[in-house]
């Protein structure tokens, strides 16, 4: 039979308790205060314990533990100023702090008083684990032993072991705990300082893909709108030309305009539908243009005006479409630049092979403007940037003279068994 629990809050609470939250927050803001005001928190602390040592020295307390209860009130006093009014400059001379009292604990031992303000001598060594190299405890740990053993020498009282040995201890104790919080500080800053350095080369990730980004997207516009524009630029123009003689063409070239017009408005709507806002799916999706519609661009490019000669040798097989839409983006930037800067007698011809190792185009026109074209413009740039990205090679350059005109060569590879398509 199976037992069924009722859903609910689990009863093992995960994170920390909210007692040991309460202490964390305490902690922090007393760290916090610290940082900001560390002289109030010194001269509390110090006061604090000039106060005890005081009322200590002034009474008969300190009389019930001393060796020798006729020691001078006055020494008494003294000694009681020496051993905790230094404690002020404990966190930024803690050496020279040290050395103070472990002087005047020296008098103390040596004179039978034995107050018990020398054991604010831990709080500076809590402060040397804490700030100071760690070679430097044996130096310290040696300074505070002598004032013990000059007491040792000077009333035994019991054996010398028994005597020193829990002073000793509590000396090894301080010192541990004095490095045990170093060390958790040290991980702590060491944790902080990685997150900040992951954080900076998060951001500087994210920047490197925003510019890739913004250089993809902005090659892809180009890609679209160039092209169109270019395209309904050569028809206005025919159809201008034609209006005077022939009404039908300025009719036809009319509508040739009005449907690149609408395509290109569609390419450029589904690309900032990918930018938008908007969550997953709900922007409207088409296939990237691909080798088969080579034929489709040359016909738009010649109703634009530029006669267009494509050949094709052999068959798209299995050329992956990341490839095919790089070798129709270069073919397609190749004719809008010979339509913008060819001349009004410019032709054209694509000549596409398909080959065992890849994909190579011959784009070749006979204007005159190509190696002014090439120098300004995104044109150029892109067909190089998509090339490179499928470890292509893509020559262009001006035809030798007399004939002119300008030819782009690209040859994309296909890609290895051991490569992604």
């Amino acid at each position: 039979m199976t037992e069924t629990r009722p859903t609910g809050p689990r009863e093992d609470r995960q994170g920390p308790h909210p007692l040991t939250q309460y202490v964390q927050r305490l902690t922090q803001r007393v760290r916090a205060f610290d940082r900001r005001h560390p002289l109030v928190w010194d001269l509390l602390l110090t006061g604090f314990f000039v106060i005890a040592a005081g009322t200590d020295s002034s009474g008969d307390g300190w009389r019930t533990v001393a060796p020798d209860p006729d020691v001078p009130p006055a020494l008494v006093a003294a000694m009681s100023l020496g051993l905790s009014l230094p404690l002020l400059w404990r966190r930024r001379h803690p050496m020279a702090v040290l050395t103070v009292m472990v002087a005047v604990g020296l008098a103390n031992s040596a004179s039978g008083a034995m107050l018990q303000a020398s054991m604010l001598q831990l709080i500076v060594l809590f402060n040397i684990a804490l700030r100071l190299p760690l070679k430097t405890l044996g130096t310290a740990g040696a300074m505070m032993t002598l004032p013990l053993v000059v007491g040792v020498i000077h009333f035994p009282e019991d054996s010398f072991d028994a005597q020193i040995g829990p002073f000793l201890w509590g000396y090894a104790m301080v010192a541990l705990f004095g490095i045990a919080v170093r060390s958790r500080q040290d991980y702590t800053q060491a944790l902080v300082e990685r997150a900040q350095r992951l954080e900076v080369e998060r951001d500087q990730q994210a920047r490197l893909a925003t510019a890739a980004e913004r250089t993809r997207i902005a090659r892809e516009m180009h890609d679209i709108i160039g092209h169109n524009l270019s395209v309904i630029t050569g028809l206005a123009d025919g159809g201008s030309y034609a209006a005077a003689k022939s009404p039908e063409r300025a009719a036809q070239a009319l509508e040739a305009i009005g449907t690149t017009s609408r395509q290109a408005l569609s390419e450029l709507r589904r690309l900032l539908d990918v930018l938008s806002d908007e969550p997953p799916g709900t922007a409207e999706l088409a296939p990237q243009p691909a080798l088969a519609d080579l034929g489709q661009l040359i016909d738009g490019v010649r109703a634009a005006g530029l006669p267009v000669h494509g050949t094709v040798h052999g068959h798209p097989g299995s050329v992956p479409a990341g490839r095919q839409l790089a070798v129709y983006r270069v073919v397609q930037e190749a004719l809008t630049n010979t339509l913008k800067h060819g001349g009004p007698d410019a032709t054209a011809t694509v000549d596409v092979t398909y080959g065992p190792d890849g994909v190579t185009v011959d784009i070749t026109d006979t204007g005159t403007g190509g190696l002014t074209a090439a120098g300004h413009g995104r044109g150029l740039t892109g067909m190089r940037e998509r090339t490179s990205l499928y470890d292509g090679t893509l020559e262009a350059g001006p035809l030798p003279r007399p004939h002119g005109g300008w030819r782009v060569h690209l040859h994309i590879p296909l890609p290895k068994d051991s490569e992604t398509p």
